[in-house]
């Protein structure tokens, strides 16, 4: 059943065709991408877009589109600021996991932050990031050797993303792959609301013999946009809480440990 057919007003065809494409984008679009997809032009996207958020179909952001029921993300400072006791623990439970020595990709995610402070006290480690941060927090300590993307770097993160960036992760097989993760949920398993983000994480974890997600449990039963890939090809999720009973089943169906870092 179409969500139009909750509300009184009957949504158009072309409505509906808007909604499933927005449904098949994991929930947002852009109006260009829309347009195209649909064989119209932007205008009428628009048009459409108009009377759907009336009937709180969608909402409009600046450019496109989401569904009401997919969060927008915060900025990346906001991020790294939310719920920060449960990210260090996170990130502390994760340096339990990587010795020293070891070789590892890690993201620009805000969680990810954290983990590369608490990495800060082991030895030797091999580390390839996107992430100016992280490069500044790892590199010239402990005889570590750290490998930065090359590329443009975005201006509210500091990340390198684009061809440059994935064909230079392309060089390295490591031990892990430690990436984040804006919504995780029974459905459609590791989400993110950046496509650049997603097409980086998806490349690292085909290239690490462990891949590791690190999400703090507020992510927990959320949607985001974008897919980061096939949920089986995680093998561990470390988090601060036990997962809801549904979340929980489809983690113990994709084979993914779920490694919990408690307040002890």
């Amino acid at each position: 059943m179409d969500l139009a057919q909750n509300k009184t007003r009957r949504a158009t065809q072309r409505e509906n065709e808007i909604l499933r494409e927005l449904r098949r984008s994991g929930g947002s679009s852009r109006i260009q991408q829309l347009a195209t997809r649909l064989d119209v032009s932007e205008e009428t996207i628009r048009r459409n877009l108009k009377s759907l958020a009336s009937d709180g179909l969608v909402r409009r952001v600046h450019g496109g589109a989401h569904l009401p029921d997919v969060r927008s993300e915060a900025s990346f400072q906001q991020r790294v600021d939310e719920n920060p006791a449960a990210k260090r623990r996170i990130a502390e439970k994760v340096a339990e996991i990587i010795e020293d020595g070891d070789s590892l990709f890690l993201d620009i995610g805000s969680t990810t932050s954290y983990i590369a402070q608490a990495l800060q006290r082991r030895r030797e480690l091999f580390v390839v990031t996107n992430s100016v941060s992280v490069a500044h927090t790892l590199a010239a300590r402990n005889d570590n050797r750290v490998f930065m993307a090359g590329g443009e770097l975005r201006d509210h993160d500091g990340g390198a993303f684009g061809v440059e960036a994935i064909e230079f992760v392309r060089r390295f097989q490591v031990d892990y792959a430690v990436l984040s993760a804006a919504a995780l949920n029974a459905a459609s398993g590791f989400m993110l609301f950046d496509l650049q983000e997603a097409e980086f994480s998806r490349e690292i974890m085909a290239r690490a013999r462990t891949s590791i997600v690190a999400a703090d449990s507020s992510k927990f039963d959320h949607r985001a946009p974008i897919s980061v890939g096939k949920p089986a090809l995680v093998d561990i999720l470390v988090t601060d809480s036990e997962p809801p009973e549904e979340l929980g089943a489809a983690l113990k169906e994709w084979s993914v440990e779920v490694v919990i870092a408690d307040g002890d």
